[in-house]
């Protein structure tokens, strides 16, 4: 069962989207996990998520570690499906709790009350390719898994 979670080809355009998606989400997890380019940190993001938008906080702690953690997760190649249904997760979410009403398009031009869901669909794609074809060349998951057989 574990070498079925870590069997992948030697597919380098697996390996780009893996680590493209990584590297995002990674940097959105900073923001939520540490503070880092511009976030507000684990207890900002935590009193934000519970406090304003009501979400229990086991569910907020696990967005931030799906985002964190995934992104992380994703750029080394390891448990690159475990890391893409959590990164997935949190796209449907978002988009079902606040980015459906706001329409399709990011608010590009400032003119919309909130951002559309474009962005979270387009993750939400890619997330669902590594889960079904894994983390692809140069990742970890591809060395234990040759390794196995």
């Amino acid at each position: 069962m574990f070498r079925k979670l870590l069997a992948t080809s030697n597919d380098w355009t697996l390996a780009l989207l893996r680590l493209v998606m990584g590297v995002t989400f990674f940097m959105h997890g900073a923001q939520k996990m540490l503070g880092w380019f511009g976030g507000y940190g684990f207890s900002g993001t935590m009193g934000f998520f519970t406090n304003m938008m009501h979400i229990p906080a086991p569910f907020a702690v696990f967005a931030i570690l799906a985002e964190f953690l995934g992104g992380i997760g994703l750029i080394v190649g390891f448990l690159s499906r475990i890391a893409a249904f959590g990164i997935a997760t949190n796209m449907v979410v978002a988009v079902l709790m606040v980015h459906a009403p706001n329409g399709f398009f990011m608010n590009w031009t400032g003119q919309q009350k909130g951002e559309g869901f474009e962005y979270h669909l387009l993750a939400l794609v890619i997330a669902m390719v590594l889960m079904v074809r894994g983390g692809g060349a140069l990742s970890v998951d591809g060395a234990l898994s040759s390794r196995a057989q």
